[in-house]
């Protein structure tokens, strides 16, 4: 039953509905005197639908909204957060080259930027769809205090918001439009050169990404926006149209990229050898005569047994010469009673077809009903309620040339989809592909107090498995156990050849950065001062917390292996056999520092408070100068 409002209508905004109802291109979105975004009336437009002749005034072709710029600004801006390593909650730690990061995506790609620039082959996101639905990623655009006071969302303790973006709200479009912005702007950055990145999007936000696309990647780096079937059968429900598909934007790094050709298996058995051809099978039919017409195409064959051959009406596909030559070579032959000729086409020359932007065959792409399936044979408590399919994005990586050692990006990760993929394929063909995975820890409580009906069986059984596993009540814990399920089973089904297949993930954490304020400006204090001030390391980070914010300052991948062992009582961490050495303990005796040059590392790390003093410090320099002349030596 609706409550009584106890005001008066607004009816400034009812009249802009009415224009939008018949001039939609006309309506834009402004700032109200407190900052507060609200549906406009673009004039200038307006009076140019309502004019026979050209209105004067400036144009442009370009696609804007309230908050682009202050995207732009927001994926360019530094950030002093850190990924802290959660051994405990990963999987097989000392030997996987997968990774899965809780966190807010925007800043989780800004730290990988150095360790990972230009190494991703292959991104797959599967990003809100913006249907009014469903939580947006973080906003993290600061707020004033009556802003977080009037807004409705949800808030982080630093003020950034989760909001539900509604339809109502003055920004449906364009806080969208910022939060998908600043992530692929970053997100290009990791792509390889030879790399390319696929979206899954409904028809909310189609139109808006391909615009922000093109900006970002560039319009020759638009590969296509294919059609997935997402549906196998229509809703007779629908009002209008049943909604069965979904779009898959593919751009990538570089122009002119080329998708691996699909080899059509149901044509394979035309290929015969009935003569022991030596280039293997091979059957005719191909086409002879030139698609067009070419009179000096139109040329006569004579046979070994002096019968003349016509030219077809258009002439033959290729020169006299070209032919002969084809002839000789066995490609083309004479039939039994040599009135003719024909084609050889064989197996070995086939090289595929150009995959179709149609995804419609169910049995390769799968479907949304399927992917349920599929999942409630892994976890029958039931707890995603539209995952994608396995065999979507198996068919997707499948899609990019040599990918078998691909780093596979997921940073909108969800139920985990794309690591099970990429291990299912890994297990199929023995490749040695790797996941990175990043996804916002959602709080389940939070969203099921906003889900719709239809949605609040699943949260609440997502919740549960969360109480069974003693776990926080967030998206990522249910996803974590989706990844181990997979990769059990995986190893399960094929026990011979799985053996040495990587099937774990390194857990790593978002969380502030591991120094106190004091470090960041040390600059201010005098070194007095800072003797008698805290610590500039947080008391509750670890050495390896230290360690792993060390990788990410100088660019190295948080995949590798890496070793800790004792040396004169200190504690000493060896990254990737010497890629970085590094100690954290306080107080370091030279017969540490000198083991450590001798090893001539790479890169070697010290706390500041391992040297007692400046003439200490100088001393470390003097000894590496003479063990390790080549190795970057810093402190923390």
């Amino acid at each position: 039953m609706e409550h009584m409002k106890f005001e008066t209508p607004d009816l400034t905004a009812a009249n802009i509905e009415k224009i939008g109802a018949l001039f939609p291109n006309c309506i834009t979105e402004t700032a109200d005197e407190n900052g507060k975004l609200k549906k406009a009336i673009n004039f200038d437009l307006l009076r140019q639908m309502l004019s026979g002749d050209v209105v004067e005034g400036d144009e442009a072709y370009e696609f804007t909204w309230v908050g682009k710029k202050a995207a732009i600004v927001e994926a360019n801006k530094p950030i002093r957060k850190t990924l802290r390593p959660y051994m405990e909650e990963s999987v097989d730690w000392n030997n996987t080259g997968n990774l899965y990061i809780e966190g807010d995506n925007l800043s989780t790609l800004k730290l990988l930027q150095e360790s990972y620039l230009g190494a991703i082959k292959i991104i797959y996101i599967d990003p809100p769809y913006n249907t009014g639905k469903d939580f947006i990623y973080k906003d993290s655009f600061r707020m004033t205090k009556d802003e977080y006071d009037e807004a409705s969302g949800l808030y982080d303790d630093a003020g950034d918001k989760l909001f539900l973006n509604s339809e109502s709200a003055g920004r449906f479009h364009s806080d969208w439009c910022s939060m998908m912005y600043a992530r692929l702007l970053v997100s290009r950055n990791l792509l390889a050169d030879d790399g390319v990145i696929f979206i899954s999007i409904d028809d909310h936000e189609n139109s808006d990404l391909v615009k922000i696309c093109n900006e970002i990647f560039g319009e020759s780096c638009f590969v296509c926006s294919a059609i997935w079937r997402s549906s196998d059968n229509s809703n007779n429900d629908a009002k209008q149209f049943s909604g069965d598909h979904n779009y898959t934007l593919v751009y990538s790094k570089q122009p002119l990229w080329q998708p691996e050709k699909i080899q059509d298996e149901s044509k394979r058995s035309h290929f015969k050898n009935p003569d022991n051809d030596p280039k293997g099978p091979w059957f005719d039919g191909n086409p002879l005569n030139s698609p067009n017409y070419r009179e000096n195409l139109r040329y006569t064959i004579t046979a070994p047994n002096g019968f003349i051959i016509d030219p077809p009406k258009n002439g033959w596909r290729w020169s006299k010469e070209t032919l002969q030559q084809k002839i000789e070579s066995g490609e083309i032959y004479f039939n039994a009673d040599q009135t003719n000729i024909k084609r050889r086409t064989y197996l070995c020359d086939m090289e595929g077809l150009p995959p179709s932007s149609l995804w419609v065959d169910l049995d390769v792409t799968g479907h949304n009903r399927q992917a349920k399936y599929e999942l409630l044979g892994l976890m029958p408590e039931d707890v995603f309620d539209t995952p994608k399919p396995v065999k979507l994005l198996k068919y997707i990586i499948s899609l990019v040339k040599d990918n078998k050692n691909a780093i596979v990006m997921d940073f909108f990760s969800g139920s985990g989809t794309t690591a099970d993929a990429v291990m299912q394929m890994n297990a199929e063909d023995n490749g040695n592909r790797k996941f990175i995975m990043i996804q916002l820890p959602e709080d389940l409580d939070n969203s099921l107090a906003h889900a719709s009906n239809d949605k609040k069986t699943v949260l609440k059984n997502a919740i549960a498995l969360c109480d069974n596993n003693c776990v926080p009540h967030v998206l990522s814990e249910v996803a974590k156990e989706r990844i181990r399920r997979a990769g059990k089973r995986i190893k399960e089904d094929s026990p011979l050849t799985t053996q040495n297949l990587d099937v774990g993930f390194r857990v790593f954490k978002l969380d502030d950065s591991n120094m106190n304020d004091v470090y960041y400006s040390a600059g201010e204090y005098t070194q007095d001062l800072l003797s008698m001030m805290e610590s500039n390391v947080k008391s509750d980070r670890t050495d390896l917390d230290l360690l792993f914010g060390c990788l990410l300052e100088w660019g190295l991948p948080l995949s590798m292996p890496y070793k800790s062992e004792q040396i004169d009582g200190c504690t000493v961490h060896t990254y990737n056999d010497g890629d970085l050495i590094a100690c954290f303990d306080e107080n370091l005796p030279d017969s540490v520092i000198r083991t450590i040059a001798k090893r001539q590392p790479l890169r070697a790390v010290f706390r500041d408070s391992s040297f007692d003093g400046s003439p200490a410090k100088i001393n470390v320099g003097e000894i590496f100068k003479m063990l390790a002349p080549d190795t970057r030596v810093k402190v923390i």
